[in-house]
């Protein structure tokens, strides 16, 4: 009988024992433990995606081309010439600079934000934007009727003027005046999607159509005679000059030159056209910095036409 209360009084002990260290388990490491590291590997997850993992700070995340200097282009150093900072492109080892980076940048720390900077091609920019791959475009975008139906805009951060390029021992090399290449037969180019491409009809009997996405690609086409004339803005055309030596910039008289191409002078920031309250945030930022002054501004570009690879 003693035998058997022992054996009954051991059970007892051996399963309260195992019930206490279970509940030490569960306490301990199950529960509690299983959860911190989940939410830890979450957080950390979600960080990394938004690419600012240890900062607390907002982010303002901006589309361009990375592609169009010298407002914004691609590099593999983190460091201008000058030793401006460059910014990580989002989702790949290179890093972006040019005008563009160098505004966004300014704007980010008067905000107090990351910048954050996504490359994108320049047919699909507002399509991104619109899909929430990015809040605001900042890549040397006029201020067009057409495209202020489809997005909020900010003041001008850069006021440029137009030109054409031509091939410097070609035909018209020598023109100072639209009228000049009335009736020549002469084939006209520019980058897709731009608000150049309605002055292409106002060349008097020229072959239009064949456009590129890039405006790299324009002054190869002219390099190569497959195109005549390219119209692109100003600093544009003087960066493609750095390498691009058989070419030459031409602007036309005032009183002879391309009608409605005054939407393209202003360069403007763009948000979502309900985004206003970003907008307005850009634009109190700019108000900040006094980016309304166009001495200011050229002094940048010219600054950054020096800074870019091709320059060095």
């Amino acid at each position: 009988m003693k035998n058997k209360m022992r054996i009954v009084k051991n059970m007892i002990t051996a399963a309260v024992a195992a019930s206490m260290a279970m509940a030490c388990l569960t306490g301990c490491g199950s529960s509690s433990g299983s959860g911190t590291d989940a939410s830890s590997a979450s957080a950390t997850a979600s960080s990394v995606k938004a690419g600012s993992a240890e900062s607390s700070k907002g982010v303002l995340r901006v589309g361009m081309e990375c592609a169009y200097p010298p407002f914004n282009w691609s590099q593999d150093s983190a460091t201008t010439p000058d030793g401006s900072k460059a910014v990580p492109i989002y989702d790949s080892n290179l890093y972006t600079y040019g005008y563009d980076v160098a505004v966004a940048q300014m704007i980010a720390d008067e905000l107090d934000m990351e910048l954050e900077i996504h490359k994108v091609e320049w047919s699909s920019i507002g399509i991104s934007m619109d899909a929430g791959d990015y809040d605001c475009i900042i890549a040397g975008m006029g201020r067009t009727a057409e495209r202020e139906m489809a997005y909020s805009f900010t003041e001008p951060y850069y006021y440029r003027d137009n030109c054409i390029v031509v091939k410097k021992d070609g035909p018209y090399a020598s023109v100072t005046g639209l009228s000049q290449l009335a009736g020549k037969g002469c084939k006209v180019s520019t980058q897709l999607g731009t608000g150049w491409i309605p002055l292409l009809d106002q060349v008097e009997g020229a072959e239009t159509g064949m456009n590129y996405e890039t405006t790299s690609e324009c002054f190869m086409a002219v390099s190569n005679g497959v195109a005549d004339v390219c119209i692109v803005d100003l600093p544009t055309a003087q960066s493609a000059l750095l390498t691009n030596k058989d070419l030459k910039i031409i602007t036309f008289n005032k009183d002879d030159t391309f009608t409605g191409d005054e939407e393209m002078v202003n360069v403007c920031i763009a948000t979502r056209k309900d985004d206003t309250a970003l907008r307005d945030k850009i634009q109190g930022a700019m108000d900040s910095l006094g980016w309304n002054d166009r001495d200011k501004m050229n002094e940048l570009m010219d600054r950054v036409i020096g800074q870019q690879p091709a320059a060095n």
